[in-house]
């Protein structure tokens, strides 16, 4: 039945015309923005696992960030550590030669004075960000040992916890400012032992000895000067041994994140990346059935005009 008030072949060239503009739409959009899961319309469920991805890609920056820093809080109290090692070295070195009978203690400590003020500037310049661990209160309020790098995040049933590198200070403090306690450098000694004694009569930072003299005594006491430098060079290096692990496991745990960073980076683009090969094949085939629904639709339409033949 021929009628001019339903074409019925027109509706149906529309009705395909319309679903084809409506994809070609959206593969335009995801050829401009490269991506098949923009919104939460396109897939839910991607869309949401997506952007909880993308936010802990977001705090593992972050936290690439916290160990860049923790590595150089590390490096700096390595550093000192280090060099203040080699200081207490020359100052035992010294303090041998002084064993010697004869020699002019008194120039030799103006030398060792010297060495001992370059301790205390070592240790106190150890800083960064604020942060030093060489040169410390432990009587101020929240002090804490036990030092935290941010190392990674982890979530586990939706809840997400931040993971940390501890690191213990204990060992490589050199100064401590609280009276009840004492660094590597200004603890006391016992003076025939060297070793650190609450009872002791010397620290390596305060040693004195330009009113030795060539007595058994007085030689006795520089025995125990000499033990006592020898005792804190080997507890510097206990504790840049620490420092040394601990800067090592940084570095490792670096590049885990930075793996880790990639390999999230990978699984959010393959659940809403578009696949560009398929996009543009898409695309061109669009165009061409969009083209034939233009002919279909006109031929549709035409078919109405028609009618008019009938009543001439």
């Amino acid at each position: 039945m021929a009628s001019i008030n339903t074409n019925i072949a027109a509706m149906t060239a529309l009705r395909s015309l319309t679903a084809t503009n409506n994809a070609l739409t959206q593969t335009q959009d995801r050829i401009s923005t490269g991506l098949r899961v923009g919104t939460a319309a396109d897939n839910a469920a991607y869309w949401s696992i997506a952007t909880t991805m993308r936010s802990d890609l977001s705090s593992l920056s972050t936290v690439q960030d916290a160990l860049g820093l923790g590595a150089a809080t590390v490096d700096v109290a390595y550093t000192a550590i280090d060099e203040a090692k080699n200081i207490v070295t020359k100052i035992k070195d010294k303090l041998v030669a002084a064993a010697q009978p004869g020699l002019d203690r008194e120039k030799i400590q103006t030398e060792i004075s010297e060495l001992q003020a370059q301790l205390k500037g070592i240790s106190d310049a150890a800083s960064l960000q604020g942060l030093n661990w060489l040169s410390v209160d432990s009587s101020a309020a929240g002090y804490n040992a036990t030092r935290q790098v941010v190392s990674s995040i982890s979530r586990a049933g939706g809840t997400l916890s931040v993971q940390t590198i501890s690191i213990d200070t204990s060992t490589m403090v050199l100064f401590d400012s609280n009276a009840a306690a004492s660094g590597i450098l200004d603890s006391t000694r016992n003076a025939t032992t060297g070793a650190v004694d609450a009872a002791g009569t010397f620290t390596i930072a305060t040693l004195d000895i330009s009113a030795l003299t060539d007595s058994a005594a007085d030689l006795a006491i520089l025995d125990g000067y000499i033990k006592g430098a020898d005792l804190a060079i080997t507890e510097m290096a206990a504790g840049a041994t620490t420092l040394g692990a601990a800067s090592a496991r940084i570095e490792i745990q670096q590049s885990f994140v930075s793996s880790l960073m990639d390999a999230i980076e990978g699984g959010v683009s393959q659940l809403v990346d578009a696949d560009m090969n398929e996009e543009s094949t898409r695309l061109q085939a669009l165009q061409v059935k969009q083209q034939l629904g233009i002919q279909a639709l006109s031929i549709a339409n035409s078919s109405s005009q028609s009618i008019l033949s009938l009543f001439q």
